[in-house]
């Protein structure tokens, strides 16, 4: 990138970085009715009343993804060919997310309309052919016919694993951990001044996801330790190999919590479940995007931050107007929005 690239490139984030929510911001906005929302946040959908609160959810997700992919557009535009990708290569998760419907869809025998209407809508660098794939008589073939586009990799993992284990949750196991490598791999691939802080903040987004995957696979799945480390993706940060084969050696939750490397040891320790080691993970690694977003130097870096942090926040707004829709006592919304602790509600029935 030039020095106009740059300079543009961090001007831009700076100036978007204006939309991020901070907490009054989100807690105004939480007190208010569909009618407020709707209009502050301009979200027509919501106020018609010939839909329903489903087909509502539905709209108001695909326009606030629709907002998130703008900015990704806008921030790409000064990028060099291998940054740009990298920032592709993260939004890329939306692709698979349509990739992991279809699948379900042709393991389902489900009607292309169906299918459709459970598909984000994505930009030309990064959705899938989907005309091609509904044509594909069976998941295989869908698989097949990604292995000739930019998901070839991730498509040729993920129907190894499918052909060998015919198992709908080891297939998409296997598209979740390809995407994460194939992020770490374009992150690793940099060079220049700017790359040790874009690798740094790739390093806290799979630190995240080690954790959570260690623990899924070890305790909430049975894995054992082999098939659990075969299922993480190393960090150049904190998680690297040889610490993960390390964890994943580990018998108990406690135990494994215990292990983990500073800050993470503290951060997550006398966490009771993995729901609560989700939450805490997923503080962390907010705090460390808005830290590179306010002092980071590296405007790649900071772009990613800020994506990271937009998603965040387009999220929280997602849920609060679910809630909204599904009816939801306020102490719930809060609770889902991140503006209370976790816990349960007075007068919300628990199951047993």
């Amino acid at each position: 990138m030039s020095n106009s690239d740059q300079a543009y490139l961090q001007t831009r984030v700076t100036a978007m970085s204006v939309r991020l929510l901070d907490a009054p911001a989100l807690a105004a906005l939480a007190q208010l009715d569909l009618q407020a929302l709707a209009e502050r946040l301009q979200l027509e959908p919501i106020l018609d009343e010939q839909l329903s609160p489903r087909v509502k959810a539905r709209a108001v997700e695909q326009t606030l993804l629709q907002r998130l992919l703008a900015d990704l557009v806008v921030l790409t535009r000064p990028m060099a060919a291998a940054e740009r990708g990298l920032l592709l290569a993260w939004a890329r998760k939306y692709a698979l997310f349509n990739l992991k419907t279809l699948i379900r869809g042709k393991l389902h025998a489900l009607d292309q309309a169906h299918i459709r209407e459970n598909l984000y809508e994505l930009p030309a660098r990064v959705r899938l052919p989907h005309q091609e794939l509904y044509r594909a008589e069976n998941v295989a073939e869908l698989l097949r016919v990604l292995e000739r586009g930019p998901l070839r990799v991730i498509a040729r993992q993920a129907r190894e694993s499918y052909e060998q284990h015919r198992d709908a949750f080891v297939l998409e196991a296997a598209v979740d951990q390809r995407y994460y490598a194939e992020l770490a791999r374009q992150g690793n691939q940099l060079r220049g001044a700017e790359a040790p802080a874009i690798q740094y903040l790739i390093g806290s987004v799979l630190d995240r996801i080690n954790v959570l995957w260690l623990l899924r696979f070890r305790f909430a799945f049975g894995f054992s330790p082999s098939e659990a480390f075969y299922q993480l993706v190393p960090s150049k940060r904190l998680l690297h190999r040889d610490r993960l084969l390390s964890l994943a050696n580990i018998d108990g939750f406690d135990e494994v919590l215990a292990a983990m490397p500073a800050p993470l040891s503290s951060a997550l320790a006398g966490s009771p479940s993995i729901i609560e080691v989700q939450r805490r993970v997923g503080v962390m690694l907010i705090d460390e995007c808005r830290r590179t977003l306010k002092r980071g130097r590296s405007g790649v870096a900071r772009a990613l931050a800020y994506l990271i942090l937009r998603e965040h926040d387009l999220h929280r707004l997602y849920a609060l107007i679910q809630g909204r829709l599904l009816g939801l006592p306020q102490e719930v919304i809060d609770i889902a929005v991140e503006l209370a602790e976790p816990h349960c509600p007075s007068g919300i029935a628990v199951a047993a």
